[in-house]
């Protein structure tokens, strides 16, 4: 009778020897089908495949590479529903409880840069220097693991930072960050229909990542945020995106590590920032005045006179944090939150190109001067107040006269 050790050894024998096969098969010791480009055994462990014939010839020995597969990332399947899901990204009870990272034979070495690039780097950009939760550097990242927009998009802003600081390699990473921008806005979209206190922070997160995307994109012709040459605007696509998840879960999401954090204590106005201050809103106080004259229906004239005293605050509330010692990000909360707090009709003014909403914009494109030394918000005051002049007539361009020398002058802003 054959014993157990000779039917092992039989087994071992039943195929013959690959003389040709990759190093790959070679080195895990398992039969190499010999097909090129890419044996099976090396497409199936998404691995790129290495000849032992063409490596041979190499001065250096092949490194494994990997090999970014959409499919780990657009593919999930949820047991509850048989339907084809090859088009989504993630099931909502995907979404209410950690999920496993995607395996590392689905990441490239490119991606891999980004990631790291976003952790050391680019997340510092998005703080200010102050981030006592790490909602950026630690949280954030390690939620990627378990929703792959939030992934996609931070690899997407890493590559846009990326391009901003390596121009000579501007349009790699610009593609980069397309293709990253793509998945995780297809991901996120696919999950809106199933928010909940469980996926809330998740979604909310992608939705700030999509707008600080937009933002590290640069300005963009005929695009200037809340207005466009053609249709609707992008970014006030976005941003509507942002407040109807806010208004649905508010509560759950401004909790835990998102909790706000509250400016301890009063800041004081030095005498020039006083100063300063008091100028813009004396400026706008003017052009309040002038609305009003020119404005014969009284709800039309409320609206505006809401529209410029929360511009007014909200220069207060810059200031003070400029007293503080905060700038760039640190200010994005108030002057986007100016945008976001906008009744819808007042926003309908400005997407027709109203001239006196036109104005009031202007003067708040003043607020973005102060956000430039963030790479996210380099040249968006200039770019904001040329769209604001080009869609005015000649006689109306007066009306924005002081915002301009603010934001193109030398200096007369202050003066």
């Amino acid at each position: 009778m054959e014993t157990e050790q000779g039917r092992r050894i039989r087994s071992r024998r039943t195929h013959q020897k690959s003389r040709l096969g990759c190093k790959t098969c070679k080195k895990r010791r398992v039969k190499c089908d010999e097909k090129k480009p890419t044996c099976t055994n090396c497409r199936q462990h998404a691995v790129i495949c290495d000849y032992a014939t063409e490596s041979a010839a190499s001065p250096r020995p092949p490194r494994r590479q990997f090999q970014f597969k959409q499919s780990r990332y657009e593919i999930q399947t949820d047991p509850q529903n048989t339907t084809d899901t090859s088009t989504q990204s993630s099931s909502p009870t995907d979404l209410s409880g950690p999920a496993p990272p995607p395996p590392l034979e689905s990441i490239s070495l490119a991606d891999l840069q980004l990631f790291h690039h976003y952790v050391t780097s680019t997340a510092s950009t998005v703080t200010d220097g102050h981030d006592r939760n790490h909602i950026w550097d630690i949280h954030v990242p390690q939620w990627s693991f378990s929703f792959p927009s939030i992934l996609h998009l931070i690899l997407a802003l890493s590559a846009l930072h990326l391009a901003h600081k390596q121009p000579a390699t501007r349009a790699k990473y610009l593609k980069q960050a397309d293709d990253h921008f793509t998945f995780g806005v297809r991901s996120v979209t696919t999950v809106l229909s199933s928010l909940n206190e469980d996926n809330c922070q998740f979604i909310y997160i992608s939705a700030v990542l999509i707008c600080l995307v937009y933002f590290g994109h640069g300005p963009r012709a005929g695009e200037f945020l809340v207005f466009s040459e053609s249709g609707q605007a992008e970014w006030l696509v976005l941003m509507r995106g942002v407040r109807s998840i806010l208004e649905s879960r508010a509560a759950e999401i401004f909790s835990g590590v998102l909790t706000p954090e509250v400016l301890e204590g009063e800041a004081c106005l030095g005498e020039e920032l006083a100063e300063e201050l008091e100028r813009h809103k004396g400026r706008i106080r003017e052009v309040q005045e002038f609305i009003r004259a020119e404005t014969g229906d009284p709800k039309i004239r409320e609206m505006y006179d809401s529209v410029l005293d929360s511009l007014q605050d909200t220069f207060d509330e810059v200031y003070r944090m400029r007293a503080a010692g905060k700038h760039g990000v640190s200010l994005m909360h108030l002057v986007i939150g100016w945008i976001y707090r906008l009744e819808e009709r007042f926003v309908g003014l400005l997407e027709d190109k109203d001239p006196l909403a036109l104005a009031v914009l202007a003067y708040w494109a003043v607020l973005l001067k102060y956000m430039q030394s963030s790479w996210l918000m380099a040249g968006w005051d200039g770019h904001v107040l040329s769209g604001i002049q080009a869609s005015l007539a000649g006689e109306h361009r007066r009306w924005i006269q002081w915002p301009v020398e603010c934001i193109f002058g030398t200096g007369s802003c202050n003066a």
